[in-house]
């Protein structure tokens, strides 16, 4: 270490502080790195590996980033899952004397990103804190882009609910004592679906009197009495942990985050990760992307404020029935005034992101050209007050009394920086003239002392009469007279050499180097006295953090619930009635993604579900019918009304749901040694155990991973036990193949029978999308296959095989196939009518003249007449 040059120990030295992060340690206009740092940084980054002599024999490894394109690098490595400190000149370089003094400023993890190019603009970015003490669970989650910070106390079932929060807001950091690793699944779960990163941080961390010392030093005392955290230590022990690990990492700025948002189950609606996949609520199940989900089709935003809050809204319906009456009255409002709409959509569209703006001045890092967006974004809203100023329904007024025009912010920022502000600070030039005296005189002299060099440059030409005489700049040895090789003769011996070159030879001259000091003196001061100005503006404009914060609040609820109108404008969505009253009655009802994304129209359908006589619908017919469209849809709506937005049906009454619980597809994991039958039943075992009355059920083929009679038992069972009021007694949409399950409505009290309707013309099958009563007696699965283009002679094959399969059959199953045991009885007794009549009226009961064409009902009038003659 003796051996080090001084730089290289100033070096080390921060490299201990940070022993377990990469260490970016500002060089010039470079981020260097040195030793394991440089190799490890160079084969992630595939960077080119340099040496630098450093006072020992070896030269030591180097790579390095430019400091103008550094978060590019940053944000690969980060993503990598590695902690980067950023080690800063603290002074300008050249008015330093000796060494430049450098400290850490920060150090980026997952959780901790400000920079706007590493982050989506369109979701949050959380890093949460967990602390488990026993059968209790504290968790917390923030995001210091945005100030966010949200915190809830579980209990009982800790690693089921974990999972749940977790992804609910799906963090990209987590930090953790050493019992939440202890779960068996929970950090398979936090590594393979959440894909965050995991620090595990020391008990004395989430110490009880630590924690709350760290809590106090961020919050007031009475205010964290009213959160009555006194009864919750676990959940001031992850607060405190979290806390402390941002103090440490961030070093300046956690101010930003100044309130506690605490919540609970009974808020809103239980939506897990298999539910939330299924009905792909934020992203498809096959390709991640946004298009295609019921975020695609209801984000009409404008704002990134607006983007991320209504994301969190889908995610997070509400279970009040008042809070989302206030919503819908809101959006109600809006679809009634275009004028309104494209007056507020006009202003949104011009509006910055304000909440990451602001952390970013918070934090100290914002730059000039962010403060004029946030100068740009306040300009609108006064605008956007005027607009909302004779609106009546409650959320709109209280989104225009929380709306801040922000004049002075707006006034300061105009007042202070110039209209086109360079990157950096230490260029200057970023404070408009009029804004300080002091810097004006010192721009003054620069601005006279260049007009002295051109005047000296005129006056040496005519003086020695060298015609190609100029004055320039070198930034190692300043102003300096150039005089070409062909004129040395007539250089004055009162010019002093300087340095000579190949073509020419430079001089100064005593009032050149005098004149040198002040133009280069008052540029260094102007740069100075600029940073500080704007180090005093940023300073000014974060001291009103609350008024921006709450305008960015009521600007991001605005921008949704403008985007929800816009949605139900344009889509001919109707108003939902939520209640309490826990049915689900929608008529005419439309899915809200396939609607968009197809181009001819939606076939609707109507959906009866309560807690009386309509518990349970099992659903049968064909594959590729839309049974599982339309039991999404009915969820989709659901979750659509209790966000506050209007619904794709004709009519809708929703009484509240506290879940939504799905099990959808054939899926596996193989890692996990469960298979797609085993998988099948995890997914039916945590819904059985954590429905309620009030929840809705989504099961779609159950039971069909194993043998036909065992399948069929387990689904029989499953149906049995949603559809008891003793047991559970949910709402239930059971899609199935089983048609022996048709019988259960004849056996059970709640169940219904309903079908795809479909028309089949010898081996052609035409699927009509419409939802009747009763039940199928074929699931048309060789049609499907020849659909699908299965070879011909595969299908003609599978049909003998069906036809031997039915003639020998036991005559209980063929009977158990027909749902209806009554039939038996019939076929054994005479009748008088006719066989054609009969044949006829037998048609009749089962024909759903909604589905039939005007042509097809001529068709079929004029067969069913010939019947009756007794015609063939």
């Amino acid at each position: 270490m003796a051996s080090l040059s001084p730089m290289m120990k100033q070096y080390f030295e921060m490299k201990k502080k940070y022993p377990d992060t990469i260490l970016f340690f500002r060089l010039g206009d470079f981020y260097e790195m040195f030793y394991d740092d440089a190799k490890l940084v160079s084969r992630e980054l595939d960077l080119t590996l340099t040496g630098r002599d450093c006072g020992q024999e070896e030269r030591a490894p180097m790579c390095g980033v430019p400091f103008h394109s550094y978060e590019t690098y940053l944000a690969r490595l980060v993503a990598k899952g590695y902690k980067v400190a950023i080690c800063e000149q603290m002074e300008d370089p050249a008015l330093a004397k000796g060494l430049v003094k450098r400290d850490i400023i920060r150090v980026v993890t997952p959780g901790t990103v400000l920079e706007s190019s590493m982050l989506d603009e369109s979701r949050n970015n959380y890093i949460s804190s967990v602390c488990v003490r026993g059968e209790t669970a504290g968790v917390c989650f923030a995001d210091i882009s945005t100030g966010e910070l949200y915190a809830t106390s579980l209990h009982k079932n800790l690693e089921e609910q974990l999972q749940n929060e977790l992804s609910r807001y799906s963090p990209s950091e987590i930090l953790v004592n050493q019992a939440v690793l202890d779960f068996k699944k929970l950090p398979k779960f936090i590594h393979d679906r959440l894909c965050a990163s995991v620090e595990l941080l020391d008990e004395a961390d989430f110490e009880q009197s630590e924690a709350e010392k760290k809590v106090l030093q961020q919050f007031q005392k009475d205010s964290l009495e009213q959160l009555q955290l006194d009864d919750k230590p676990e959940l001031t022990s992850a607060l405190g942990a979290l806390f402390a690990y941002l103090k440490q990492t961030e070093r300046t700025g956690v101010e930003r985050i100044a309130a506690i948002q605490m919540y609970s189950g009974a808020q809103y609606m239980r939506l897990d990760l298999n539910t939330r996949r299924n009905l792909e609520l934020t992203e498809t199940m096959r390709s991640g992307e946004k298009r295609g989900s019921l975020l695609w089709v209801l984000d009409k935003t404008h704002t990134p404020m607006g983007k991320r809050l209504i994301r969190s809204w889908i995610l997070q319906p509400l279970l009040s029935p008042a809070a989302i009456s206030r919503r819908l009255n809101a959006v109600e409002e809006l679809t009634e005034d275009s004028v309104l709409r494209d007056t507020i959509a006009e202003q949104l569209s011009g509006v910055h992101d304000l909440e990451r703006v602001m952390s970013r001045v918070v934090y100290g890092s914002a730059n000039g050209r962010e403060l004029r967006a946030l100068e740009g974004t306040a300009r609108r809203l006064p605008p956007l007050r005027t607009a909302l100023k004779n609106v009546q329904s409650q959320l709109l007024c209280k989104i225009l009394e929380d709306m801040d025009p922000l004049d002075d912010i707006a006034d300061l920022v105009d007042r202070a920086i110039v209209e086109e502000p360079p990157f950096s600070l230490r260029e200057g030039g970023i404070i408009r003239s009029g804004f300080s005296e002091e810097l004006d005189l010192l721009k003054g002299d620069m601005s006279s002392g260049r007009g002295v060099l051109a005047q000296i440059e005129t006056r040496e030409r005519e003086k020695t009469g060298i015609s190609k005489l100029k004055v320039g700049y070198n930034r190692v040895f300043g102003y300096y007279i150039e005089v070409p090789n062909a004129f040395k003769e007539k250089v004055p011996e009162t010019y002093i050499r300087k340095q000579t070159l190949t073509n020419c030879e430079r001089y100064i001259t005593p009032e050149l180097k005098q004149l040198e000091g002040r133009i280069l003196g008052a540029h260094d001061k102007s740069v100075q006295l600029e940073h500080q100005l704007f180090e005093q503006v940023r300073k000014q404009i974060a001291g009103e953090m609350d008024r921006v914060q709450r305008t960015a609040v009521a600007v991001a609820q605005l921008d949704v619930l403008l985007s929800f109108a816009q949605v139900s404008v344009g889509h001919q969505y109707t108003r939902p009635i939520v209640d309490m009253s826990g049915k689900l009655e929608l008529k005419d009802s439309r899915h809200p993604v396939v609607e968009a994304l197809l181009e001819a129209p939606f076939v609707p359908n109507d959906v009866t579900l309560d807690k009386d006589q309509n518990r349970v619908a099992i659903i049968t017919g064909p594959n590729m019918a839309g049974k599982s469209t339309y039991m999404r849809q009915a969820a989709l709506i659901t979750i659509m009304a209790q966000i506050g937005c209007f619904v794709p049906a004709a009519s809708a009454r929703v009484g509240i749901t506290d879940a939504i619980f799905t099990r959808v597809g054939a899926s596996d994991d193989l890692a996990a040694g469960q298979s797609t039958f085993m998988l099948e039943m995890v997914e039916v075992a945590d819904i059985l155990k954590n429905a309620t009355p009030d929840s809705l059920i989504i099961l779609d083929e159950i039971g069909r991973g194993t043998s036909t009679y065992d399948g069929m038992s387990i689904a029989r069972a499953v149906v049995e036990y949603v559809a008891d009021k003793k047991t559970l007694g949910a709402k239930t949409l059971f899609a199935t193949h089983y048609h022996e399950l048709t019988a259960l409505e004849n056996l059970l009290d709640g169940v219904k029978n309903y079908n795809i309707a479909c028309k089949k013309h010898g081996d052609d099958i035409t699927f009509l999308r419409r939802i009747v009563r009763g039940g199928a007696d074929e699931s048309y699965g060789i049609e499907v296959a020849k659909l699908a283009g299965v070879p011909n002679k595969v299908i003609q094959r599978a049909k003998r095989i069906l036809a031997e399969l039915n003639r020998n059959a036991p005559a209980d199953k063929k009977s158990v196939r027909k749902a209806k045991p009554q039939l038996a009885e019939e076929s054994m007794q005479l009748t008088l009518t006719p066989p054609g009549e009969k044949e006829a009226l037998e048609r009749l009961r089962s024909m759903d003249v909604n589905t039939l064409t005007p042509i097809e009902c001529m068709n079929q009038l004029f067969e069913l007449s010939k019947l009756v003659k007794g015609e063939k």
